[in-house]
């Protein structure tokens, strides 16, 4: 369901539809307008936005419905995301058939569920004010908060489900590399959410240079290196053009880095205690493999606007890597054994 999550949380970024409702109303919001009074109020809320005023004004009451039917889809997914978490977690809290460990990954799960619906609401209020659209640095973090939910999910799973010790994870030779790589990943993840933000696909939507040029020369004028520049990026080229270089090339190193370890897993072989290490790398050299590939199709079909189902799909593949690559964690750090 925090997969899904996100995926729409991705459509609804693509489609430009996240501010559409311009109120956060937790309980009255749950029901979406029943009367057509009741839908040319949200319509009339939405013509007092930036957004409408300097992108979508004219825009018909049918394209309207069409936007606010994804961030409605968004926000009523995450209610029931909540319902679905915290009634077998209250029934199983009072049956206490939660133990100490559990208990504390679960509430780490909450209390970063609750962090990113606060900080979903700060994303929308910052296109509600002053620009057409959501803040590009916020929205990241939204969305890195957001897969913090899935994979504090999944962890907590790997933790109750699969016994932790008895594998040596010396061999791999890959511990400190692998938490390079770690931080390599979720540096992408963040350029790849202000990347989305600023829209800089279309800007560049070239590969595997920037409009005839490995390097754009805008990122070499030491004027443009301002903190206005960084604040308004959507006021000129420089932002835009950097993020997407230090996507791309953030992307290479990590095929790189991805690719050693994945060989060093394949020569490792079946592995012991079931599990075969062997796979585990094929499974995390075709998904890196697969996300590069996705990520080229993106950029360049973004020539008008980044098409929603590569960018999607994209986004998708970038949840899968995670996943792996949180996996493989789980078992180079063994309980009693050295990660180095």
């Amino acid at each position: 369901m925090v997969f899904l999550q996100v995926v729409i949380g991705g459509i609804t970024r693509l489609t430009e539809s996240g501010l559409s409702i311009t109120k956060w109303n937790v309980v009255s919001g749950t029901l979406p307008p029943l009367s057509e009074a009741a839908w040319q109020y949200e319509f009339d809320l939405y013509k007092q936005t930036p957004q409408y005023r300097e992108i979508n004004e004219g825009m018909s009451f049918s394209d309207f419905k069409f936007i606010y039917f994804w961030e409605y889809v968004h926000r009523l997914w995450a209610r029931f995301m909540g319902f679905v978490f915290l009634i077998p977690f209250v029934w199983f809290f009072i049956k206490k058939k939660l133990d100490n460990t559990l208990l504390k990954h679960l509430g780490i799960v909450v209390l970063l569920a609750i962090l990113a619906a606060t900080f979903g609401w700060i994303m929308v209020a910052s296109g509600l004010i002053e620009r057409p659209w959501v803040n590009a640095y916020k929205l990241s973090l939204h969305l890195l908060i957001a897969i913090s939910v899935y994979l504090a999910l999944v962890w907590t799973y790997l933790r109750a489900k699969y016994d932790r010790s008895g594998i040596d994870s010396t061999s791999l030779r890959i511990g400190t590399l692998f938490k390079v790589f770690i931080g390599i990943v979720f540096f992408q993840l963040f350029l790849g959410g202000v990347l989305s933000g600023m829209r800089a696909a279309v800007v560049y939507p070239t590969w595997p240079d920037m409009y005839g040029s490995y390097f754009p020369s805008v990122i070499f004028d030491m004027n443009q290196w301002n903190a206005d520049n960084f604040n308004n990026y959507d006021k000129n080229a420089f932002m835009p053009a950097l993020i997407h270089f230090l996507h791309r090339n953030t992307a290479y190193l990590l095929l790189i880095v991805g690719y050693w370890i994945s060989y060093r897993m394949i020569k490792l072989g079946d592995g012991i205690k079931n599990v075969s290490f062997k796979t585990v790398g094929y499974v995390l050299i075709s998904i890196i493999s697969m996300q590069a590939l996705l990520g080229i199709i993106t950029v360049l079909n973004s020539t008008n606007q980044i098409p929603v189902l590569w960018g999607v799909l994209h986004q998708s593949g970038a949840l899968l890597l995670v996943t792996i690559v949180l996996y493989i964690y789980f078992l180079i750090n063994k309980k009693g054994t050295s990660t180095q």
